[in-house]
């Protein structure tokens, strides 16, 4: 058993962030199902911000054993 940990980015624009997530979420459960994933230890999302603060993208960082 090993633990790892992978991360995935989304940009995030104006009146398009529900397709905009439906997409990662479906990357990230891609990822899951094309790498045998067993389990799935934790899932955190992180927005990144523009300089005046605006939120313009979105990190999901996965950690799961092999």
């Amino acid at each position: 058993m090993a633990i790892k940990v992978k991360s995935f980015g989304m940009e995030i624009r104006p009146m398009k962030t529900m397709q905009e997530l439906n997409t990662l979420d479906e990357e990230v459960n891609r990822f899951i199902a094309r790498n045998g994933v067993k389990r799935v230890i934790s899932v955190s999302d992180s927005s990144t911000t523009d300089d005046s603060g605006e939120t313009i993208g979105l990190v999901r960082v996965v950690t799961y054993e092999d």
